[in-house]
Formats: structure tokens, C-alpha cells, sequence
């Protein structure tokens, strides 16, 4: 099964579950997402989420220098993204209920 795939329908649950964890500018995502079992993540994947995701007010933003180059943006959930991310763990965990109940009966 191409993991790409399910990847694509779920990237706005992870990309807000590393954010709940703490708040972090885009590659710091990224490497989050990789980290956590997703190494087929795509960098402009991610980027096109978190602009997404805050253009639609789920998330709020700020820049802060770096030592390694550029100032970076950080992007943090606030209200609206909270409420967004607990909708969507409860929806993924009943269509995880529903798959695994599928899948045991193949």
C-alpha cells in the first residue's frame, strides 16, 4: 500500500498533533513528522499545510532570530487550532475502529 496516499488525507491531523506538542517553525515540523514514524514526508507538503492551516486561523505565527542563518516563523495552535485538532483525533480514531474492524475479518 502506497503510505503516500493515506499520508495526503491526514497530514493536517499530524502536522497539528507536533504543534500541540510544542511550537516550531517548518523544518522543525518536518523533522517532527519524520521522527515520529513518517519518513516520507515531504518538505513542500508540510510548508503548504502550515500555510493552510494558518490562513484558515487554526494557527498563529511569530519570527525569531536564529543563530544558523535567517529568522525563522514559528507557528503555534491557538484556540481555534486546539478545537480542530481534537475534532480530528476523535474522528481518526473512529476510522481507525472502523479499518481495524475491517481488516481482522480479511
Amino acid at each position: 500500500m502506497d503510505t503516500s496516499q493515506l499520508l495526503k488525507g491526514v497530514l493536517d491531523l499530524a502536522v497539528l498533533a507536533v504543534l500541540d506538542r510544542a511550537d516550531g517553525y517548518g523544518y522543525e515540523v518536518v523533522r517532527g513528522l519524520r521522527a515520529a514514524g513518517l519518513p516520507e514526508v515531504g518538505d513542500a507538503s508540510v510548508y503548504g499545510t502550515l500555510r493552510r492551516l494558518y490562513n484558515a486561523g487554526l494557527l498563529t505565527s511569530y519570527v525569531m532570530p536564529s543563530e544558523e542563518g535567517p529568522h525563522r516563523k514559528y507557528y503555534s495552535l491557538n484556540g481555534p487550532g486546539r478545537e480542530r485538532l481534537k475534532e480530528s483525533v476523535e474522528t481518526w480514531q473512529a476510522f481507525a475502529r472502523t479499518m481495524e474492524g475491517l481488516v481482522k475479518a480479511a
